[in-house]
């Protein structure tokens, strides 16, 4: 059983993942449209709500979609001073409850009621309020589907660290074999 759940766990990681190397791009993307809008304002004197805008959307994708991928690499805030002097198992036992009753608990219910804002935004076809502004769905989908891939990858690390408590995952600074 714990095998088919860290396969499991493996397929989470990969999504993550290639959601996270794809995001990455969106740093790029976001400055030359940041850097382009701010240069024809500039220069032009046409700067550009919707421009603007799709800067904001960017942004708001790379800490939504990015949010799995963090915790993938263990990149969110944790008070390391305290943490870093536990034993394997204490740590996984810590991270096991905090996923069990806040990560998952919370992300799950995010992603849930933020659904049906999206699904208002689309039904509407809810415009920005400012003049020359873009659709408000696609933006607002960034929601469900950021704190749906952070609950995901929430479910790989309790995956995890149950592996970690029955000793057949390595501790959790190490890659397993097959991730590295």
């Amino acid at each position: 059983m714990i095998n088919a759940l860290l396969a499991l766990s493996r397929q989470i990681d990969r999504l993550n993942e290639a959601i996270g190397r794809l995001v990455m791009w969106g740093v790029l993307l976001a400055t030359l449209v940041a850097s382009g809008n701010a240069l024809a304002k500039h220069f032009f004197g046409q700067g550009s709500n919707a421009w603007l805008e799709a800067q904001w959307y960017l942004f708001g994708a790379l800490f939504l979609l990015g949010a799995g991928y963090t915790l993938k690499h263990n990149g969110h805030v944790r008070i390391d001073v305290l943490h870093q002097r536990l034993s394997d198992k204490a740590r996984a036992w810590i991270d096991l409850l905090g996923g069990l009753l806040f990560l998952l608990p919370f992300a799950g219910l995010l992603a849930w009621l933020s659904w049906a804002l999206f699904a208002e935004s689309w039904r509407i076809q809810e415009m920005s309020p400012d003049a020359g502004g873009l659709l408000r769905w696609p933006v607002k989908l960034l929601l469900p589907l950021g704190f749906g891939l952070l609950f995901l990858q929430g479910v790989s690390e309790i995956i995890k660290r149950i592996g970690v408590l029955r000793g057949v995952y390595p501790s959790i600074e190490e890659k397993p074999a097959e991730e590295v």
